[in-house]
């Protein structure tokens, strides 16, 4: 990765590739249908378009559940669709596997994904005992596509992330941790320290989308706020669509 020289505002698309990254979704299945109907009517129907779901699927809305339903299904009718990881889905998962160790998620929204998988009191028992209903009541389906979930994409000079990238390190150098997590280090990123592509990330819940040219924000809060983001990505062209 050239560090300096990036592409900001004039990074494009693949050719004929018009794409579609979706912020945080946070259990707001109602919101998604809605974006998802804007976005087919945009778009001129889903074969016009790639879908970019940039992760944090699950927490603090009411219906986690029935957001991977959907996101299932989705990929199913388009198997071109990105899913990338966010960091509420790797807590959910270390949740799974050493609940002890990652009781936080159960503060950060876990206990809503839980009654959306039909499991209540998750303050009156156990980690393990959650953890282990949780397994029970996790369907095969859902399980496999937790798993399976990507770090990043790219496409022409775009790249696809959860959170953002170290300042000063290759993308291939990228630890996970910061992919998921990052904030403040590569929002301030320094000029000379940006990569030469354009990062589209959520993670940071801000109430409108944010273009900074070599970084695009699409996390605006749609648990709370009702209202889910994508950037449309078409050739050197860049707008905003919203489910409200």
């Amino acid at each position: 990765m050239r560090l300096f020289g990036k592409p900001g505002k004039g990074a494009k698309t693949p050719d004929g590739e018009r794409i579609y990254a979706i912020g945080d979704i946070h259990g707001a299945a109602d919101a998604l249908d809605r974006l998802l109907e804007k976005i087919d009517g945009d778009a001129g129907g889903f074969d016009g378009a790639r879908l970019v779901f940039l992760g944090d699927y699950v927490d603090r809305g009411p219906d986690s559940k029935g957001v991977i339903d959907r996101l299932i299904s989705l990929r199913k009718e388009l198997p071109e669709t990105v899913f990338l990881k966010g960091n509420h889905e790797a807590v959910m998962l270390d949740f799974l596997s050493d609940p002890e160790r990652a009781l936080e998620w159960l503060e950060w929204g876990g206990d809503q994904t839980l009654r959306s998988y039909g499991i209540a009191g998750a303050l009156t028992k156990s980690g393990d005992a959650l953890s282990t209903a949780l397994a029970d009541a996790l369907p095969n389906a859902h399980r496999n596509f937790l798993s399976d979930l990507s770090l990043m994409h790219r496409a022409g000079d775009y790249l696809f992330v959860h959170a953002g990238l170290r300042p000063g390190i290759a993308v291939e150098d990228q630890d996970e941790e910061d992919l998921l997590w990052i904030r403040k280090p590569f929002h301030e990123t320094p000029a000379n320290k940006r990569p030469d592509v354009t990062v589209v990330h959520g993670h940071h819940p801000t109430k409108k989308p944010v273009d900074a040219g070599w970084r695009i924000g699409v996390d605006t809060g749609a648990c709370w706020s009702g209202v889910l983001t994508a950037v449309c990505l078409t050739g050197d062209k860049r707008k905003f669509v919203s489910s409200a």
